[in-house]
């Protein structure tokens, strides 16, 4: 069974939540990732979200190199499994 990107960023948004932190979705710059998480502590990661078989767009990409120039954590995660690697490593 495929999980839908959807089901993942719904699964990051709870996640995050549940630890304490806000996930805001980003709208209106395309390439942006979709989501912009504040974790406790101060952490702050840019986070875009793909499923198995997605890929980055040009513009996203992009995006990315951009962000982590300026020194921007940046994150892509594919999977559940991705959103409980990424949380992992922040203290709660």
């Amino acid at each position: 069974m495929t999980v839908r990107e959807r089901d993942v960023e719904a699964y990051l948004k709870v996640s995050v939540e549940r630890g304490g932190g806000v996930c805001w979705k980003w709208t209106g710059q395309r390439g942006v990732p979709d989501r912009v998480v504040v974790l406790p502590a101060g952490r702050v990661v840019f986070v875009e979200v793909k499923t198995t078989g997605g890929k980055l767009s040009a513009l996203q990409r992009k995006a990315i190199k951009t962000l982590e120039a300026l020194g921007a954590e940046v994150a892509v995660v594919w999977s559940k499994e991705d959103v409980d690697a990424l949380l992992a490593f922040t203290p709660y």
